[in-house]
């Protein structure tokens, strides 16, 4: 029988960062990026079953067996927070789960660049943190939220699913609500927040239009909406944005987009060179004149050229900053070039500098 304790003190223990339960396979422990295979037998029906709805809470458990899946937070004392999917596979039940590192990121400790600390202390408008799967955006929006915890007094509503950082009240007062056990879904969430008398609204992730407005109809009245969107990079965040609504709003939403938007954070996770974890690069645009111009009317300036000639107001492209992961040594050449936006552009770059190429 798979003792299920044991295997979440393994996850700690190997510094993972997910966890896959499967029938019939040994469970999968990811490591700085990396699929491994744990010392445990292959899990069973049972063993998966058992687990399952060990962990879920009633609600939860009620959603699994109507819609075959569910999410949810998990804290076990002494070894760690996770969060949850249930999930069924071949008339199976599978489970991943995502560690939660303890205790609350902060800008500093996550070595994020002066731009991100600017753009915590907007007063008000809308801050997009995005990035794929994995990618360390929860760990930045938590940051950010903190930062504003830390420096200011205000009411913070965060609306989560689940909730992943625990914060406690610092200089501004926190609510904490989840999707599923404090409140039915995001939609009505959004909707009865500004009832709640938000400074600092925090979205875990714009799913579709109806969020997506909302979330810019409270940055447009005063407020300071954070939001995490599953994009790669600032252009692909605007485009995906834009097309939640049918054509004929698209106008209407970049007027909106061009008044409130503050600034997009947008990372990826690379592999350290010295092997030693892991490394963000980051892509951030600010929102200068010339940018909100090109929100706009695309017509009006290409977003990935302001970024580039943006250093002074802490603008980069992802490619440059993959450029100075490698310049520092961080990042290997080949894997920068392999995650480059324009890899032949990178290259170029490299041998421009002067560096070792990756081929």
């Amino acid at each position: 029988m798979l003792d299920f304790n044991e295997l979440l003190a393994h996850v700690v223990e190997v510094r993972g960062s997910d966890l896959h339960i499967k029938v019939g396979s040994a469970p999968h422990v990811r490591v700085d990026g990396r699929l491994e295979v744990a010392p445990f037998d292959a899990a069973t029906p049972a063993d998966t079953e058992r687990i399952a709805f060990a962990l879920m809470p009633k609600e939860r458990a009620e959603e699994f067996m109507a819609r075959s899946d569910a999410d949810f937070a998990h804290s076990v004392s002494g070894v760690g927070r996770f969060r949850v999917n249930v999930y069924r596979q071949r008339g199976s039940i599978g489970l991943v789960l995502r560690r939660v590192m303890p205790g609350v990121p902060t800008i500093e400790s996550l070595g994020l660049p002066t731009a991100v600390r600017r753009l915590a202390e907007e007063q008000h408008g809308l801050i997009l943190v995005t990035g794929p799967t994995s990618s360390g955006k929860t760990s930045t929006a938590a940051a950010i939220l903190d930062h504003v915890n830390t420096s200011r007094a205000a009411t913070i509503v965060t609306i989560e699913d689940p909730i992943e950082v625990l914060h406690a009240d610092k200089q501004s007062l926190i609510i904490q609500r989840e999707v599923g056990t404090d409140t039915a879904d995001y939609t009505d969430a959004m909707q009865r927040v500004l009832r709640q008398d938000p400074d600092v609204i925090f979205v875990s992730e714009l799913r579709d239009a109806d969020i997506a407005w909302s979330a810019l109809t409270a940055a447009q009245t005063g407020h300071l909406v954070i939001a995490t969107m599953p994009t790669v990079n600032a252009t692909e965040t605007i485009d995906r944005l834009i097309d939640f609504f049918p054509p004929f709003q698209h106008r209407q939403v970049r007027q909106t987009l061009a008044a409130t938007l503050r600034g997009i954070v947008s990372q990826r996770l690379l592999e350290r060179a010295d092997g030693r974890g892991r490394v963000a690069a980051m892509e951030i645009l600010v929102a200068t004149s010339r940018v909100h111009d090109s929100l706009a009317d695309p017509v009006a300036g290409d977003l990935e050229a302001l970024m580039s000639e943006g250093e002074y107001h802490g603008m980069q492209t992802f490619d440059q900053s993959l450029f100075q992961l490698c310049k520092d040594g961080l990042v290997s050449m080949r894997d920068a070039a392999a995650a480059a936006i324009h890899p032949h552009d990178f290259q170029v770059a490299v041998q421009n500098a002067g560096l070792p190429s990756a081929y």
